[in-house]
This record gives C-alpha cells, structure tokens and sequence, in this order.
C-alpha cells in the first residue's frame, strides 16, 4: 500500500503532466490571436502558472478522495472532471471550435460544484482544494462564451 505522501505525489503528478502535454500539443496559434476577445480576457502568460497551481490542488483533492473515499460517488465526479478538463484545450484549441469547448466546460463546471457540494462537509480541505478551481472555470466559461459570441 503506498503512502499519503506518495499517492498525493502521483496524482499531482498525474494532474500536472497531463495538462502539461495537452498544453504542448494546443498551444494558443494564430488562430487564438487573431479572435476578437472581451477587454477582460487576461494576458496569455497567465494561463500557464494559473493552471499549474490548480492542478496541484486538483491533485491534492484527488488523493485525499482516492485515500479516504476510493470508491464513492466523489471519487467518480474526481475522474469525470479531470476528463472533461483535459478535452477541453483540443476543442477550442486544437479544433478551434469554441462552440464545442463551451460544451464541455459548463458541464466542467457543474461536475467541481457538485465535488465541492458532495465532500464540503466529509473533506473540507479537498472541498477548498476545488474553490479556486471552480471560480478560473467559471470565468474561464464566461471567457469562452464571450469569444464565441464575438467571433
């Protein structure tokens, strides 16, 4: 059996490695810059820290799911998220279709409120881990439908 520590490890690593590869194979091209954007669009070398940091708390959350909850319905809105986070970028990125990322974020974001509502009071630290998390992806679905408004 492995450790707190060393599952919590994992399951950043899991996070983080797979944003990162997915952040390599859509980068933001020609295509992005060329979108007319809402004047409250945030400069483009926000995205990369800001990820990061959420995917170390989405990580955070995950194992402490997986370590005190394995197999319950938190865990599979855990998975479900991740799903739907991760098939976002090759949507509106890779696809350049925005119509459809919208698509999967606000179902994105229903799945880490209905997290956050289902562990607030069994894990009010993986709860907390998914706050941030919820509130970029509100404003990233805000961001989202406003490009694809303007274009």
């Amino acid at each position: 059996m492995k450790t707190p520590v060393v599952t919590t490890v994992l399951f950043i690593a899991v996070c983080l490695g797979g944003g990162l590869l997915i952040g390599i194979n859509n980068i933001p091209g020609a295509w992005y810059q060329s979108l007319v954007k809402p004047s409250f669009n945030p400069p483009n070398w926000i995205f990369a820290p800001a990820w990061s940091i959420l995917y170390v708390l989405i990580g955070i959350a995950g194992a402490r799911t997986w370590l005190f909850a394995r197999r319950s319905p938190a865990m599979a809105l855990w998975g479900l998220q991740l799903v739907l986070n991760f098939l976002w970028s090759p949507l509106f990125f890779g696809l350049q279709r925005p119509s459809l990322a919208l698509l999967v974020i606000l179902p994105l974001l229903l799945v880490i409120l209905a997290f956050i509502t289902l562990v607030w009071n069994r894990d009010r630290p993986s709860a907390l881990c998914f706050l941030p998390y919820a509130a970029w992806v509100a404003f990233a679905s805000l961001l989202n439908a406003s490009i694809m408004a303007l274009n």
